[in-house]
């Protein structure tokens, strides 16, 4: 995504005008419809500071949004309860937003958004637009992470899940196929809607999968045997081979069932998996990440080695695996039926 263009930079050096529509988009894709009423009346430094942060500081797409989504409803917040200046912000305004924000969202969505208000600010300490971060001394929830939430699916059940599949359209052959990266691949949904044709190739004695993941890394994993067939399918109904730079993975047009050109997106992947989920009569927790856990839990349980999970899954740290290591829960079930009266 481009750095912020000094012209759209002007938009919020004046807060009385108004963003014209081609600078609304980028705002759009900052996670914005319009700054938030504390930046727009904010000195014209502050303001093009606070456009930089999103712009030039936050370079994950998903990072950015939910950043501008976190920051906005707190200087929103701050806006009806009768505060006009970003100067004026104090840290016990903080400290109560966030204890308020405890009663609603999970402790992780605690963390993050405070994580969000915390950097803003420092960014604009740094940048000299403001003297002191209100949110510096602020402390978080405690939130401890030892078994991961995320579902997973038993051999049955996967099975189950390719076989519902009606494997006679293209957009089946599609479906089938993005789920057996995610499972066999250990792949994460936006590495797999980020793929192009060109990133499943041969090398070697092989077939290898090129995943560009989280920070700009480019991370690769051999292709198990069951996803090369049911991706050789998609790729020979489709025809895309000799379109190396083009999408792998494509949306339809319209409500036709006809292939286009653009790629599919998370959020398109995640209401097909939870379609074909419930068609299929998986528990509704079924979700793209499933397939990773999954993934994890029966590598680990046929051998495999936690180093290799490890970077299978891109993990930077083997304690981030073993959240997606599931093979006590079955012992533990087993172990709790003992209690007998």
């Amino acid at each position: 995504m481009p750095y912020a263009s000094s012209r759209s930079l002007t938009v919020y050096s004046s807060p009385a005008r108004v963003a014209p529509a081609a600078w609304k988009r980028e705002l759009a894709r900052w996670g914005f419809k319009l700054p938030p009423e504390l930046v727009r009346s904010a000195r014209p430094a502050v303001a093009r500071r606070f456009v930089e942060f999103f712009a030039c500081r936050i370079r994950n797409r998903n990072t950015r949004l939910a950043y501008a989504h976190a920051v906005s409803r707190f200087l929103n917040e701050l806006t009806e309860r009768g505060v006009h200046d970003l100067a004026r912000i104090r840290p016990t305004m903080v400290a109560t937003y966030i204890e308020e924000l405890g009663d609603e969202l999970a402790p992780p969505s605690v963390k993050q958004h405070l994580a969000a208000i915390r950097t803003l600010f420092d960014w604009l300490v740094m940048g000299g637009a403001l003297t002191r971060n209100p949110a510096a001394s602020v402390r978080g929830p405690k939130f401890v992470v030892k078994r991961g939430g995320t579902p997973v699916l038993r051999a049955d059940q996967a099975r189950q899940l390719f076989d519902s599949i009606d494997a006679s359209t293209v957009v089946g052959l599609r479906d089938r196929a993005i789920i057996a990266i995610m499972l066999f691949g250990f792949a994460r949904v936006s590495a797999v809607v980020a793929m192009k044709v060109e990133d499943y190739y041969p090398d070697g004695s092989g077939w290898w999968f090129r995943f560009h993941e989280k920070g700009g890394k480019e991370h690769v994993v051999p292709v198990h045997r069951a996803a090369k067939v049911l991706l050789d399918h998609y790729l020979e109904a489709t025809g895309i081979c000799d379109e190396p730079t083009g999408p792998l993975f494509r949306a339809t047009r319209g409500r036709t069932r006809v292939l286009g050109n653009g790629a599919l997106t998370r959020s398109d992947v995640f209401r097909m998996v939870k379609r074909r989920a419930k068609a299929a009569g998986l528990p509704r927790t079924t979700c793209c990440h499933a397939f990773r856990a999954t993934a994890i839990t029966v590598y680990l349980a046929n051998g495999g080695t936690i180093e290799n999970a490890q970077a299978f899954a891109a993990h930077e740290s083997s304690r981030t695996t073993r959240l997606y290591d599931r093979r006590k829960d079955e012992l533990t079930l087993a172990e709790i039926e003992r209690i007998v009266f």
